[in-house]
């Protein structure tokens, strides 16, 4: 019997459980948080345009982002059902379908980017300083889609299996190499001085600029992505390809895989592409502005990531408590990993509103920018407790396969309530306007996945493939 689907229901037996999976989970994400300020650092040494070029595109990547996820998803939430009930065979079947089909969808997705790339900028209203660099960034990252996409559907392969330390610490590796090319691909050819071993050296560098943080972020995605599927194919106690298995495209499979996917991709491009209307609503308040809440997204990253790592658990957990038909255990698990999801995020809540002004300094060495990401980032503060409620919930829904539901709610949210009052508050109040209405909608998210996790109805759906 999995150590998830345990007799044993007593409280401190399932919250460690939940511990054993989320803690892994969760040192990947704040060390993807640690790599991704020192990203953000080296880019803003290059000056505000450079921050700004990045974040002008940074939401169309996080929305093509939330469609790789989607497309794993529809996968791995069958196969932590299946594993759930014990049907490791046929969950290894769904693994092969699903490797076909996200390769197939990943070049599809790279072409379409690609042929974007040269008009979003503009689109979005970006200044015409910047339009170039934007342009290159979201071309490069283009190119990589095809190893995003599979990177993510072995990743959530692993973790669906009960995995969760394998591409946890990969995750970690990503932003080391990312961190390791960008020293070498932004920076020119200079003299780096070590003051604490009181030496210099010459550091070899080809001084790209924005289009090397692009190379560094696709040459680690890349060597990332190949590492993950090979741990999963080959090394995947569960899910290995030694075991046999059949990579016939199954109709139930890939039905079950849209009923899904669908409305989760409908819900990354509802929130994303709020998020890029968003983007296009600042982008008019110039590169200061632009580059403030690029680094205020970065730096709030350091409370949400912990959430998505407990989510990443709750998927898992519920998955396949639900395969195994044990909704007693998959409602325990859900509120548990809400527990501890939002204690998490409000700790860290507390911590980034009185450290907000040192997060900046290290972010970014313009005083303007540093004076209004401080101000925006601490109101974003008060949203916290209920935004980890939302994210945990989705991960509880998630695994078991409750995907429209959430998806409704957050096209009403981010739709109805944040852009309105976005564009009520920008013309009077600026960024900070933006940033309000954003901490408003995420109190409103959250109120709502939570009564949408306590009703239950979540606990009655399945979607084991046969």
């Amino acid at each position: 019997m999995s150590e998830i689907i345990t007799e044993s229901t007593s409280l401190w037996r399932l919250t460690k459980n939940v511990i054993k999976l989320g803690i892994p989970a969760i040192l990947a994400e704040i060390t993807s948080v640690i790599m991704q300020y020192i990203d953000a650092a080296m880019v803003g040494s290059l000056g505000k345009e450079g921050t700004a070029a990045i974040g002008l595109v940074s939401t169309s990547t996080w929305l093509i982002g939330g469609l790789c996820i989607s497309a794993a998803m529809g996968f791995s939430v069958q196969v932590a059902h299946l594993i759930g009930a014990g049907k490791e065979a046929e969950a290894r079947n769904v693994l092969r379908q699903s490797l076909i089909v996200s390769v197939f969808f990943g070049v599809i997705l790279s072409a379409a980017a690609a042929l974007l790339s040269g008009i979003l900028p503009e689109w979005l209203g970006g200044e015409e300083k910047i339009l170039r660099d934007a342009s290159a960034y979201f071309f490069i990252f283009a190119l990589t889609l095809p190893f995003e996409q599979l990177r993510m559907v072995s990743a959530q392969m692993l973790q669906c299996s009960g995995n969760i330390k394998t591409p946890s610490m990969l995750n970690i590796v990503l932003c080391l190499l990312d961190v390791i090319f960008n020293f070498f691909f932004i920076f020119p050819t200079r003299t780096v001085t070590l003051p604490l071993l009181g030496t210099e050296f010459t550091a070899i560098g080809a001084g790209l600029g924005v289009k090397g943080a692009a190379l560094g972020t696709s040459l680690s995605e890349v060597t990332i992505s190949l590492a993950m599927t090979f741990f999963l194919l080959f090394r995947s106690e569960k899910l290995s390809l030694r075991h046999g298995g059949s990579w016939k495209l199954r109709r139930k499979c890939i039905s079950n895989a849209l009923r899904i996917s669908l409305p989760a991709a409908f819900e990354h491009t509802a929130t994303c592409g709020a998020y890029v209307a968003a983007t296009k609503i600042i982008a008019p308040l110039g590169s200061t502005a632009i580059a403030a809440n690029s680094l205020a997204v970065t730096a709030e990253s350091f409370c949400y990531m912990p959430g998505y790592g407990t989510g990443t658990a709750a998927t898992t957990l519920i998955g396949q408590s639900i395969g195994a038909k044990r909704q007693d255990l998959a409602k325990k698990y859900a509120f548990i990993t809400i527990a501890v999801g939002t204690g998490i995020m409000t700790a860290a809540a507390v911590l980034m509103y009185f450290a907000a002004p040192w997060m900046f300094s290290l972010l970014t060495s313009s005083a303007e920018v540093r004076q209004l990401g401080v101000k925006v980032l601490r109101i974003e503060a008060f949203a916290e407790p209920l935004y980890a409620a939302s994210i945990v919930c989705s991960g509880v829904l998630r695994g078991a396969g409750d995907t429209l539901a959430p998806s409704i709610i957050n096209l009403v949210s981010m739709w109805g309530v944040r852009i309105v009052l976005s564009l009520i508050l920008v013309s009077g109040m600026g960024l900070i306007g933006i940033w309000l209405a954003m901490a408003i909608e995420l109190c409103c998210r959250g109120i709502l996945m939570l009564i949408r996790t306590i009703n239950g109805k979540w606990l009655n759906r399945r979607y084991i493939s046969s």
